[in-house]
């Protein structure tokens, strides 16, 4: 399946609801997205996201979590299932995340209680939210782990996903390569889909069903299939002749998705391998632009391998070098920093905040 937006298409208006854990950078994400031009609207009541989206005709961002007034998972996917019946209207949800040991640090270098454990420790805190929202999170388009993401990276990724990104004539287009289970749906921004469950799958072995395509085993296992290789010499030689008229067109971002039928093995194996084809800038159809690798189930699980994460580049922005050297534990002060500036107890308005789990 193919699709492609052309230059005279009015594009559909983003409507984003943003939430997540508490710290992992849910604020930083809205002003990011505020700088690319969205209306942003922060907590507001659930019951007027619907009177919110129909009085303008800007980009929004709402930011929904735990302390929001009347908050309920129920309520938050309803209304974006709604939202999605609009044939105008591109609406997603975006969940920010971070691992525990990221939290309780960030929390402890603002010296500031969560927002859920007011009187108890952050911990508890922590997983009362994560039990809370771990509905919005199995139903995210994007979940966005900060863990080891420096400030610039999350830019970066939010710039790329939702805005026209504007890095200089040699970036070229941005690739982005998704795995994905057909069960789970779609992925509404693909614009490519290719499907895998055709191949032998790995789930019926029982030593293999619990790995994933980021763990050698079942990447072999996948791989010895007689029709594996030409199943992605024929997606490498499609995106050798779609992508160049992706570029010609103007497009700034597309997303190729590989599904099967629990986005775990074999849609998994497909895009790493489609990303090691496509970091090879002597041998990528898209040029030498940015080339991004999702693994939407994955990163919904909270699911990395040993040498890889849910979220990664393949081929990273030329602008992103400088940032490559900043040291970890530097990156993650000023995560810490920038995304619990607003994280309080008392009446002001509170913000949370995180990625999909990318290596730098």
């Amino acid at each position: 399946m193919v699709t492609s937006q052309t230059a005279d298409e009015v594009p559909l208006r983003q409507i984003l609801l943003v939430t997540g854990l508490s710290g992992a950078g849910k604020s930083s994400i809205l002003r990011i997205l505020e700088d690319l031009g969205h209306e942003v609207i922060d907590n507001p009541p659930l019951g007027m996201l619907d009177e919110i989206v129909a009085r303008g005709n800007r980009p929004i961002a709402i930011g929904v979590d735990s302390r929001t007034r009347d908050f309920d998972t129920s309520t938050v996917l309803e209304a974006l299932a709604r939202l999605r019946m609009n044939p105008h209207l591109r609406a997603e949800l975006i969940y920010a995340a971070a691992d525990e040991a990221t939290l309780l640090r960030r929390y402890t270098a603002t010296r500031r209680r969560h927002p859920l454990a007011p009187h108890g420790s952050v911990k508890e805190g922590i997983d009362s939210e994560r039990d809370l929202t771990g509905k919005l999170r199995a139903g995210a388009d994007l979940v966005v782990d900060t863990s080891d993401l420096s400030a610039p990276e999350l830019r970066r990724l939010i710039e790329t996903r939702y805005g026209t990104w504007h890095s200089g004539p040699d970036e070229g287009l941005t690739v982005v390569l998704m795995s994905f289970a057909f069960p789970a749906g779609l992925p509404q921004e693909a614009d490519m889909v290719f499907d895998a469950r055709f191949l032998r799958n790995p789930h019926y072995d029982p030593a293999l069903a619990p790995q994933t395509g980021l763990d050698r085993p079942v990447a072999a296992y996948v791989e010895a299939d007689p029709d594996y290789e030409p199943f992605l010499n024929q997606i490498l030689g499609m995106l050798r002749l779609v992508i160049p008229r992706f570029v010609l067109e103007g497009k700034k971002y597309a997303t190729i998705a590989v599904g099967c039928s629990g986005g775990r093995h074999r849609s998994v194996t497909l895009v790493e391998a489609l990303g090691r084809k496509l970091a090879d800038i002597s041998d990528s159809p898209g040029g030498e632009g940015p080339v991004a690798v999702v693994h939407r189930e994955l990163a919904r699980l909270g699911i990395a391998g040993p040498d890889s994460a849910a979220w990664r580049w393949a081929r990273k922005p030329a602008d992103d070098k400088a940032d490559l050297q900043t040291d970890l534990a530097e990156r993650l002060v000023d995560v810490a920093v920038v995304d619990n500036s607003n994280v309080n107890t008392d009446d002001r308005t509170s913000t949370s905040h995180s990625m999909v789990r990318g290596n730098a």
